[in-house]
């Protein structure tokens, strides 16, 4: 929807949301810098105020989208939260999220910044490097989970950085076949999945098991003071 021209302080937040909508709906290619301005409600000189290129413009994008989603995830893989109830809530906010935006936007799709590196990986070295930035950030929230798993005694010992790429992959792939076929079905059973990649055959168990030790380590905490 077009938006009125407004205030000049926020039209580079409007051209930054224009951005994200429209090259998430369709392709970062598909979308030009007069469909973004008219999307946005801003004059095409003053896109050039704020921006060198449409390149600089989805950069800034990919930031902006990465600060909304971190909210998010800080809140999601809270320390203050075991470890098997992180993923366990991370998976069903997955699966909610895709179904949220198809009500929004007519249709799945997926994750943003792997849908524009991947069109972009060998289009733009600056569009590549932000998202391969923010996806070892995401990655990273995998990979502390996991840390924390194994130091309770939740999952099986390995490689916790080996073990967060090999789910984050499964997470993207899923999110990918999921908008391909503009279906949320490859994500409704997505925990199952994530689980069995970590040796977690069942959640449930692990979990009260998480929770015994937690009380365990509260009482010997008490008895020694």
């Amino acid at each position: 929807m077009v938006l009125g021209v407004g205030r000049t302080s926020d039209a580079r937040e409007r051209l930054v949301e224009a951005a994200i909508d429209l090259i998430w709906q369709t392709s970062y290619g598909a979308v030009g810098v007069d469909a973004i301005c008219e999307e946005a409600g801003v004059k095409k000189g003053s896109f050039y105020h704020f921006f060198a290129s449409k390149e600089e413009l989805v950069v800034a994008a990919l930031d902006a989208h990465w600060a909304a989603r971190r909210e998010v995830f800080d809140r999601i893989f809270s320390s203050s939260t075991d470890p098997i109830a992180r993923f366990r809530a991370y998976f069903a906010q997955v699966y909610e999220r895709q179904r949220a935006i198809k009500r929004q936007y007519g249709r799945i799709l997926g994750c943003f910044h792997n849908s524009v590196g991947t069109e972009c990986i060998q289009q733009s070295p600056a569009i590549s490097a932000k998202v391969q930035e923010v996806l070892s950030m995401y990655r990273r929230y995998f990979e502390t989970t996991l840390r924390d798993a194994q130091a309770l005694g939740l999952v099986r010992s390995g490689d916790p950085e080996s073990d967060a790429k090999t789910l984050f992959a499964f997470v993207e792939g899923a999110l990918t076949q999921a908008r391909i076929h503009d279906d949320p079905e490859p994500l409704k059973h997505i925990a199952e999945t994530g689980f069995a990649i970590l040796g977690i055959a069942d959640a449930s168990v692990v979990a009260s098991r998480a929770s015994s030790r937690r009380k365990a380590v509260r009482v010997s905490r008490s008895t020694d003071s």
